[in-house]
């Protein structure tokens, strides 16, 4: 079973998703919206948001027949939190190499 961080990572590592977060730092935005611009069918982008649900980087709500999604900042949070981490430990064995 993969890692909260893992799920994070997988998640950005396309292009397509990593669009549509920037997408969605501006606000929430229907699911049509955010596909319009990506060359791919339907059901293709609507695995992207679902892997990006998974993540937990992104919510949806379905109202009648319209889904809206906005971001869900916390897994960015901790992706930072882990970076800035392995940033300290980088830095600390850079100080003792030199």
């Amino acid at each position: 079973m993969k890692s909260d961080l893992d799920k994070f990572f997988a998640a950005l590592s396309d292009p397509t998703r990593r669009a549509v977060i920037e997408k969605l730092v501006s606000g929430r935005a229907s699911v049509s919206a955010l596909h319009k611009g990506h060359d791919m069918a339907l059901p293709t982008f609507l695995r992207h948001i679902q892997i990006l649900q998974e993540a937990g980087l992104i919510r949806s709500a379905k109202k009648g027949r319209i889904r809206t999604c906005q971001l869900n900042p916390h897994p960015l949070f901790e992706a930072q939190g882990w970076l800035a981490w392995q940033r300290t430990i980088w830095d600390q064995r850079e100080g003792q190499e030199n």
